[in-house]
């Protein structure tokens, strides 16, 4: 086995006195941040997109292998193909006989099978776990900790974009397999979320819903 290769950690320390306020104001950022339904078609700038990616992009994954790739779209005709995609395939699973109680949970999020933001907001991004890699020769490379890895990523995206000033809504079609051919993905990878971005509408709004509490999601043991 080759010799491990090290660097210095770039570790920037933060006096402890400025610890717990770093802390509350970025808990009040992300609690302010909403699942949105209701998009602006107002541009986005490119960049942007790309610096919330990239910064997606530095989560840790299994074996550093970063199993992952964002199909970032702007064009219009490609996002009306993928809401007409994914609008019959909601149809379908409605249709088909949709789980009672996945019915009653979505009821209070007021979602149906119809899709709009997905060709009004500026940009949607096709999150893809890389199911496993390809080396040189064409052989397969196998990945660990993909769905994970995949999800740390996803985090840090939503999180970036909404410290970005923009929203967002992660949106799973199901089945997702139209989104490889539309985004013309190889088959090794899966697409997983489709996240919509943009500035909500001045007209948005948002189910009036509460999050749990320290006492219900968190166990100490001191």
């Amino acid at each position: 086995m080759a010799a491990l290769k090290t660097i210095p950690l770039a570790f920037a320390g933060i006096p402890e006195s400025d610890m717990l306020g770093r802390a509350r104001d970025f808990r009040a950022l992300m609690t302010r941040r909403r699942t949105v339904r209701d998009f602006s078609d107002r541009p986005v700038p490119r960049e942007l997109i790309e610096q919330a990616v990239m910064t997606a992009a530095t989560a840790p994954s299994g074996a550093n292998q970063q199993p992952w790739t964002f199909v970032c779209i702007g064009d219009q005709a490609i996002k009306e193909r993928i809401r007409a995609a994914a609008e019959a395939e909601e149809r379908a699973f409605y249709e088909g006989g949709a789980p009672e109680e996945w019915l009653e949970a979505l009821a209070p999020l007021g979602t149906d099978a119809e899709k709009p933001f997905l060709e009004i907001a500026p940009w949607l991004i096709v999150i893809f776990a890389q199911r496993y890699g390809l080396k040189e020769d064409g052989s397969r490379r196998k990945h660990y900790y993909v769905p994970e890895s995949v999800g740390i990523a996803t985090g840090l995206l939503i999180a970036s974009l909404h410290n970005a000033g923009l929203a967002a809504l992660t949106h799973t079609p199901s089945p997702m397999g139209f989104l490889n051919e539309i985004c013309g993905r190889p088959e090794h990878e899966k697409a997983v979320i489709l996240l919509v971005a943009g500035y909500p509408a001045e007209t948005a709004e948002v189910p009036d819903i509460r999050r749990k509490g320290a006492d219900e999601l968190i166990v100490w043991k001191e």
